[in-house]
Order: C-alpha cells, then structure tokens, then sequence
C-alpha cells in the first residue's frame, strides 16, 4: 500500500506542476480574465489540497522514514535528508496550499482582471518555488528510474 501512495503521489506532483506553470503562465500573459482561467487556478488548487491528503497519509500512517524518526526525532532532525522529509517538505508545501488558496478566495473579490492575474503568476508563482525547493529530489528520481 506504501509504494501505491508513493507512486500516486509523485505522479500528482506532475499534474500540480504542470497547474502551477499554467496558471503563472496565464496570470503573466493573459489580458482578459475567462472561466478557463479561473478553472486553472482552481483545479491547480484541488490538486494540491488533494496532494496534501495523500501526502498526509503518507505521513502519519504508511511511511517508514517518518514513522523511524518519529521514535527518535532528535536524531532525525540531525540528519537533512530525513529532516527534510519530516519538517520542511510538509511545512513548506502547507505554505504553497495557503498561497494558491488565498488566490482563489481574493481572485473572487478582485475587481480588476490585472488584479486577479496578478494573484496569479505572484503567489501562485511563489507557491511553486516553494514547493520545487523542497521536493526529495533523489526520492522521485529513484522512483521513475
């Protein structure tokens, strides 16, 4: 059951990233604010709280690396790569669902398209940044090789 939610987990990050690029691409080029434009930025945010679901039971239940550090999270917190995974993947990323959330909520207030473009490529583009910075790299690459 592990290696599933591991595997539908990374596989998801693909569909959030390819949203997230989207959605900066659009809120950076986009004139007139459309439906489609707003379905991007709310289907980049389904994906990600969906994301964090799965990555929640990943966390608290299925994992192996968190539940060995969370007998000893003082030697966990010693070691970057588990470290990684147990404080600054999960902190981070809760950060980025926030960002792509208040964009939807202030993009249903926003007047002005440029406005709600605006919201857009900023926080959704920092969002992302977020999230790539704190991505197990070595986790996903072992997984697609």
């Amino acid at each position: 059951m592990y290696s599933t939610f591991v595997t539908i987990h990374s596989i998801l990050f693909l569909v959030v990233l390819a949203l997230g690029i989207l959605s900066i691409f659009k809120g950076l080029t986009g004139k007139t604010f459309t439906e489609a434009d707003r379905k991007v930025g709310l289907f980049y945010m389904i994906s990600l709280h969906t994301q964090l679901l799965i990555g929640l039971v990943l966390y608290l239940a299925l994992s192996p690396v968190t539940t060995a550090a969370f007998a000893d999270f003082g030697a966990a917190m010693k070691d970057s790569a588990t470290r990684l995974i147990l404080v600054e993947h999960v902190t981070v990323n809760i950060i980025a669902i926030v960002l792509a959330t208040v964009v939807n909520a202030k993009n249903k207030k926003a007047i002005t398209d440029a406005a709600k473009f605006k919201n857009m490529w900023l926080l959704n583009g920092l969002g992302l940044v977020l999230i790539l910075s704190r991505i197990p790299w070595s986790r996903l690459a072992a997984l697609f090789a």
